[in-house]
């Protein structure tokens, strides 16, 4: 299991590659900096609104208000998620020590296991959206390839037929998702620091019931669970879903050099600072993936000199709006499933 998530090519894929040339051209622009006083801004910011988000829910306590704290809430712990994100790939700190201990405080305020989310993203920056060596193409609900489609079974073979009109849907699903597959990952003894990672969260489903229960009346305390819970997963699937879904898939010994392997399998969103801001800085995901641990605030500006350099190889570079983004992942889901279509249209 890798330690962490900043992948680095192997120095046979980057010695006078293509990658070379184009790290030495970011390197001279001075942007694997680190960039300390933005993220210490930007932690300050996030955990403000994460305690005045709760503060908030205790004021205003037994009313339906609560309900719209809630949805305040969903958003800030998809804030908290992106940091975490950032710490693991060693763009806050340089040193492992202050990486893993910034990410993992940052994963035990949303309920999710540190290690486990750390090995399985670092297997997806190896190999992203290669259909057996990328964890995020498991058809463990949905299918991702026509291929996937003829093979599945149970829940992926019912869903995959119209995965493409569920997945928004199925979002709502997402948070809890990524609480029960944390605990999941404890069973795993290959798993880092389990123990630690356990306790973490349990601490966290702890503090976080007891605390609803405590201030809100039954009834309302599960309405405002639900909302939280399922609002944080809909924006939490809403932040990757743009980056890879509807992007050539790899199968097999499909494994181009390291530029390519990124650039191709990756698109970029436009937009501005709110983009930015909302997206986490992954809306430059083909930047991202070339340079995991390049501080977020520093992609955009990495992205001219990324896309004139590829512009240069005849290397394809996409980047689109964020609705168009949305529905090319939503065009290839419901391609994707056409197999179960049609053998339900022959039954």
């Amino acid at each position: 299991m890798t330690s962490n998530t900043a992948v680095r090519p192997p120095p046979s894929e980057t010695s006078g590659s293509d990658f070379a040339r184009l790290s030495r051209k970011i390197a001279e622009a001075g942007l694997m900096g680190r960039r300390p006083s933005y993220y210490a801004l930007r932690i300050t910011m996030v955990a403000g609104l994460y305690v005045g988000g709760w503060a908030a829910v205790a004021l205003i306590g037994d009313s339906w208000w609560t309900l719209a704290v809630a949805g305040f809430l969903a958003v800030v712990f998809g804030q908290v998620a992106l940091l975490a994100h950032d710490a693991a790939h060693r763009q806050v700190f340089r040193r492992r020590r202050a990486s893993e201990v910034s990410g993992r405080i940052a994963g035990a305020g949303i309920g999710m296991g540190y290690g486990w989310w750390q090995d399985k993203h670092t297997r997806h920056h190896a190999n992203p959206n290669h259909e057996e060596l990328d964890p995020d193409l498991d058809p463990d609900l949905l299918v991702w390839s026509q291929d996937q489609a003829r093979a599945a079974k149970g829940l992926p073979r019912l869903i995959g037929r119209w995965q493409a009109f569920l997945f928004f849907p199925l979002l709502t699903l997402e948070g809890f998702n990524l609480h029960v597959s944390s605990v999941k990952a404890l069973a795993n003894r290959s798993l880092k620091n389990r123990a630690l990672d356990g306790a973490l969260l349990f601490a966290h489903f702890a503090v976080y019931l007891t605390a609803v229960l405590w201030l809100l009346p039954p009834g309302m305390a599960i309405a405002f669970l639900v909302v939280h819970q399922c609002l944080f997963g809909v924006y939490l699937g809403s932040l990757f879903a743009p980056n890879h879904k509807g992007m050539p898939i790899l199968k097999g010994k499909d494994r181009p050099d390291f530029l390519r392997r990124q650039v191709l399998t990756s698109r970029n969103v436009r937009g501005g600072r709110l983009t930015d801001i909302a997206l986490g800085g992954l809306n430059h995901q083909i930047e991202h993936h070339l340079f995991p641990s390049m501080p977020s605030p520093n992609l955009r500006r990495a992205r001219t000199i990324v896309r004139r350099h590829c512009e240069d190889l005849g290397v394809d570079y996409v980047e689109t709006g964020l609705i168009t983004s949305y529905r090319l992942a939503l065009a290839s889901l419901h391609e994707a499933g056409a197999p179960l279509r049609n053998a339900r249209v022959r039954a």
